[in-house]
Formats: structure tokens, C-alpha cells, sequence
């Protein structure tokens, strides 16, 4: 099944952010036990102001199966996804390579 990478870009939130992520975690643990999720992380805040936000790689027919896919994720739930996105990932090596 094609790999999508889908990036988040959080709001500037810290507090909220902090009380939402254990239950988002909880929600990407549930996928990676489906194994619809392969792996995830956060994407720091940078020095020069660019947000923080996650990139996840999922599996999906499309980028609009992806994005579905992480649609009741509670950090969307509750509005602090400022942006979203889906690319398709093709890994050609390391881990995910084919």
C-alpha cells in the first residue's frame, strides 16, 4: 500500500498543545497497532519562528485516504492543526525502502 507523509503545523498554543498530546498519542498508538501508521514525531519549532508541528507517515490509497485517515485525531479535534498536508512518500533506503 502506497506510504503518504503528512505534515501538521501546530498553533501557537504550548499550554493546550500540552494537555491535548496524551490523548493524540493515544489516538496514533491505536493506528500504529492497525498498522495504518508507521511511524510519527514532532517537527520543533524553529529559531528564526516557523511553528512547531508532526510529521506521520501513514498508508493510504491517496492523499485524501490519508488525511481521513488522521481526521479525528484530537489535536485536530480540537482546532490546534493550523495546517495540514499529504504527500506521497517513496523511501528507496533504509526501513520503509520497498
Amino acid at each position: 500500500m502506497p506510504v503518504y507523509a503528512v505534515t501538521y503545523v501546530y498553533v501557537t498554543d504550548p499550554e493546550r498543545l500540552a494537555e491535548v498530546r496524551p490523548e493524540h498519542r493515544e489516538f496514533l498508538h491505536d493506528l500504529h497497532a492497525r498498522r495504518e501508521l508507521r511511524v510519527s514525531g514532532p517537527l520543533p519549532a524553529t529559531p528564526d519562528g516557523e511553528p512547531g508541528g508532526a510529521l506521520l507517515l501513514v498508508e493510504a490509497d491517496d492523499a485524501t485516504a490519508a488525511l481521513a485517515l488522521l481526521d479525528a485525531d484530537p489535536m485536530r479535534r480540537e482546532g490546534l492543526v493550523a495546517h495540514r498536508a499529504a504527500r506521497e512518500f517513496l523511501p528507496v533506503i533504509g526501513g520503509f525502502a520497498a
